[in-house]
């Protein structure tokens, strides 16, 4: 690490409105609930949710946002490991592990989004870790562990959550301590040699203070083997911890520190060959596609970790203000084998460093007929990292390096007016200035490595890049909405919003090839239009939600890398153009009884360049090659459906829940590729139960992926003789079971 650990974290004093695990949804308006929420809003079994996608404590139908809410319980007890479970759960949403790691998050939603997990690359789907944002993917993949739960929030953001949410964004909102002991312990033993062990504690000192923690430590061989080298592939090595301090003198003052650390250990994923390189047995493919020919080695570590402090101070009824300042570090060092081969043809060692301290001021307003926000946000923030690019066959490496540093401002307000009792209206309006300041450089050496990654005897040769610039950007972004309540439980909604994705450096860019590289990328826009509706019918026992959306979609950001005759890769970040992107989202849920509930979800999502401008084949002309790209990892269609049925048993309640869920054909990269390019799929998971009288204890049994369904999640494609025909995949999780006891203290 560059800096010590939270040095940086000039704390000052706030909190974060959270809220119920309920399941199911109602309108009743929650109570004005101070600070901690979610200790205060239960569920008083008419199924009410409340959320803070407004950045304030609301019922779920209410947010005329489109918007999913997977509670942890829900999450763990299907057997779910980390956030990526939330793809089956959403309507046109994928949550992918990146290619080549275990713990490095690839998020698309309604088409938007960003693959490429490079230093200075923007994710298009935000990521809130407790309203903390997390600026990089690295360390991104979150175990479901210590979670109240988790938000979707589907179309752009740029309201409330700014930069780099123009897809949509995901809460990841842990418990709260509360005011009484309470631990619990949880063991998982399950397919593979799969070992899971996690342990939460809360100890309440008098009455205004409270310290907790939260330990998990996950172990699993590997679903294939390295075949060179004899290491697991696919494995998992995770510890990860979290712990929080609450302290609540009185009703009008919350502050709570919170840190984490996560520490992966887990082998790389090398990925196995799709296609041969002629006759050539080194590189044919394997049997399985879990196993691999690698041989670059099995090293890989990603630390991410973070400290918070947020704070929230009642002035009056009507006025609170809330303060959440944090800092957040990372380190990966890996490798990425290309080839998958034990020849060293198209090798890349890498490491990765990041480092970042928000601040965010809040004032919130919560009146009879008007409720709102308005605050103030800034970002300090620094990605760098290196990696060669090994081409053995021609005894040429080109080392990459750079950093991009980046600071934000912000301010913003969000203002909601009822207008009457059944009508209310709502405007937001943020603005966000980015100054960025980007140093790349890039040198061919000959030999394997460059002296960076252990060579000392790599002999030097033309520097291709080698370049420091600033560019600043910046953006408003409104949004508007009605929501009209026809009656009790039914709430009809439309909204109009822009969002935007900072502009950049290409941290790949070859100035050799194309100069324009030194003068960066601009960001890219949305806009968006979507109505809805969100109700309960049928006497409560159906909650039906539906949006339809149409966006814009211009200066899309794509990363294109492509073999050059020189014999490296060159890399080109594209402002693509434009495009449009339309959809429907349909989620249900049926409650006819407390023994049994059904859930739905659908998604459809049409997107279709109109404008795709790139220098590929151009040379300093962009040409529009539209009618040859496509979006990449947004199937059509997306559906899931699952049931739970429980009764009593043995002193407790057993429940059995089957699910299965759809996705149809997508691409992985813009430019379609067969031999990567993912059929439609189906996946069948189911769980089952049981949980004592009392409640203390659970014996659960997950069944995932009970098919044995292989589908790929991501890919490589480096076509020619020269990088070895190097198409490869990496594949989703076999089948697998794993066996849960849990108990409460």
């Amino acid at each position: 690490m560059r800096r010590t650990f939270g040095i940086r974290a000039s704390l000052l004093m706030g909190a974060a409105l959270a809220a119920s695990p309920a399941l199911a949804q109602t309108t009743e308006t929650p109570p004005a609930a101070p600070a901690d929420s979610a200790s205060v809003v239960e569920d008083q079994g008419d199924g009410d949710i409340v959320v803070t996608a407004r950045r304030r404590a609301e019922s779920v139908i209410d947010v005329p946002i489109a918007m999913s809410v997977v509670t942890g319980d829900q999450l763990e007890r299907t057997g779910a490991v980390d956030i990526t479970a939330l793809q089956d759960k959403t309507p046109n949403l994928t949550l992918q592990i990146a290619r080549g790691s275990n713990s490095t998050l690839i998020a698309f939603s309604r088409g938007v989004g960003q693959q490429d997990p490079l230093w200075g690359f923007e994710p298009g789907v935000g990521l809130y870790l407790d309203d903390v944002y997390v600026a990089r993917p690295q360390g991104a993949v979150l175990d479901i562990f210590d979670v109240e739960r988790v938000e979707v929030l589907r179309g752009p953001q740029g309201t409330l959550y700014g930069r780099n949410t123009i897809g949509g964004a995901i809460k990841y909102v842990t418990k709260r301590l509360g005011n009484d002991y309470a631990a619990t312990a949880r063991a998982s033993y399950g397919s593979y040699n799969q070992f899971d062990l996690v342990g939460q504690v809360t100890v309440p000192i008098g009455d205004t203070f409270a310290i907790g923690g939260a330990i998990a430590r996950y172990k699993r061989d590997g679903y294939g083997t390295n075949l060179t080298t004899g290491a697991d592939q696919y494995d998992k090595d995770v510890l990860a911890a979290r712990v929080s301090a609450e302290w609540t003198p009185t009703d009008a003052i919350f502050v709570r520190v919170a840190g984490d650390r996560t520490l992966d250990r887990s082998n790389p994923r090398h990925g196995t060959r799709l296609v041969g390189n002629g006759n050539d047995p080194r590189y044919a493919p394997t049997g399985n596609v879990y196993d691999t020919r690698a041989g670059i080695g099995d090293r890989n570590r990603v630390v991410a970790q973070g400290l918070s402090l947020t704070g929230e101070f009642s002035l009056s009824d009507l006025l609170t203000f809330k303060s959440i300042s944090a800092y957040r570090e990372g380190a990966t060092n890996t490798v990425i084998d290309f080839d998958n081969t034990a020849l060293p043809t198209l090798d890349v060692p890498a490491e990765y460093d990041d480092n970042q301290f928000t601040q965010e001021l809040q004032l919130l307003l919560q009146g009879d007929r008007v409720q709102g926000v308005v605050g103030l946000y800034y970002l300090n923030a620094t990605a760098s990292g290196a990696f060669d690019t090994v081409v053995g066959g021609l005894n040429l490496t080109t080392l990459t390096s750079g950093e991009v540093k980046t600071k934000s401002y912000a301010a913003f307000g969000d203002i909601s007016f009822d207008v009457t009792d059944r009508l209310k209206i709502s405007g937001g309006l943020r603005y966000t200035k980015d100054d960025k300041t980007g140093t790349v450089f890039r040198r061919n050496y000959a030999g394997i490595r460059s002296p960076r990654f252990g060579n000392a005897n790599a002999v030097p040769g033309l520097i291709r890049t080698d370049y420091t610039n600033d560019r600043s950007f910046d953006q408003f972004t409104p949004r508007v909405s009605i929501s009209y309540e026809p009656r009790r439980d039914l709430n009809l909604y439309a909204s109009w919003g822009r969002g935007f994705k900072s502009g950049g450096f290409d941290m790949r860019g070859d100035a050799v090839f194309t100069p324009t590289t030194v003068n960066g990328y601009d960001p890219e826009k949305i806009t968006s239009y979507e109505v809805g509706m969100k109700g309960a019918f049928l006497d409560r026992t159906l909650f039906l939600n539906m949006a339809g959306y149409y966006s814009r979609y211009t200066d899309q950001q794509v990363t294109i890398q492509v073999p050059n005759i020189a014999g490296g890769i060159a890399s080109f970040v594209d402002n693509a153009g434009k495009a449009d992107i339309y959809g429907l989202e349909i989620e249900g849920r049926m409650v006819p009884s407390r023994n049994f509930s059904a859930q739905v979800s659908f998604g459809y999502t049409n997107a279709d360049y109109k404008e795709f401008l790139t220098f590929i084949g151009g040379g300093t002309t962009p040409v529009d090659v539209s009618n040859q790209r496509v979006f990449q990892n947004t199937p059509e269609f997306t559906a899931a459906a699952s049931f739970t049925a429980s009764t009593d048993f043995a002193g407790g309640s057993l429940s059995v829940t089957p699910e299965v869920t759809l996705r149809s054909d997508y691409a992985l990269f813009e430019i379609p590729t067969p031999a990567l390019d993912q059929d439609g799929y189906a996946l069948v998971n189911a769980a089952a139960n049981w949980i004592s009288g009392d409640g203390r204890y659970r014996l659960g049994m997950a069944l995932r992926n009970l098919t044995d369904q292989r589908y790929r999640v991501g890919g490589y494609n480096f076509p020619g003789a020269v990088f070895g025909n190097s198409i490869i995949g990496y594949y989703g999780p076999p089948r697998t079971a794993t066996a849960t006891f849990e108990v409460k203290f």
